[in-house]
C-alpha cells in the first residue's frame, strides 16, 4: 500500500514558476514508476508526465515539454514537478499516481494523491 500526497500547488502569474511535491508512505515506492496528471474544470483527466522507478527514463505530455520537469528522489520517497514558463492553460489539480499496469500515460494507476491546484492568471 503506498499513500500520496501532493503539496505546492498556488496561484501564479502567467510566466511563473511553481514546483508540486508528492510525498508517498511506504518502503516500496522506489518499485513503482510515477505519473503526474491534471485536471481543468471540465475537462477529463489528463497526463503530464512520467518517470522510471530509477529516475533514468521520464516522458512528457506535448503540451508542457520543454516547461515542465519531473525528477524523483527515492531516498525521500519524493516526486516533484517543476513547472516552468507557466500558462492560463495549465489551470487544474494536479494529482500524483504511482504504480501503473499498463502505459504511463493510462490514468488507471493504482495508487492516487489527492490532488494538489494550480491556477495561472493572466
Amino acid at each position: 500500500q503506498v499513500q500520496l500526497v501532493e503539496s505546492g500547488g498556488g496561484l501564479v502569474q502567467t510566466g511563473g514558476s511553481l514546483r508540486l511535491s508528492c510525498a508517498a508512505s511506504g518502503r516500496i515506492f522506489d518499485q513503482y514508476s510515477v505519473g503526474w496528471f491534471r485536471q481543468a474544470p471540465g475537462k477529463e483527466r489528463e497526463f503530464v508526465a512520467g518517470i522510471s522507478r530509477s529516475g533514468d527514463n521520464t516522458i512528457y505530455a506535448a503540451s508542457v515539454k520543454g516547461r515542465f520537469t519531473i525528477s524523483r528522489d527515492n531516498a525521500k520517497n519524493m516526486t516533484y514537478l517543476q513547472m516552468n514558463n507557466l500558462r492560463p492553460e495549465d489551470t487544474a489539480v494536479y494529482y500524483c499516481a504511482a504504480d501503473p499496469p499498463n502505459s504511463w500515460q493510462r490514468d488507471d494507476y493504482n495508487y492516487w494523491g489527492q490532488g494538489t491546484q494550480v491556477t495561472v492568471s493572466s
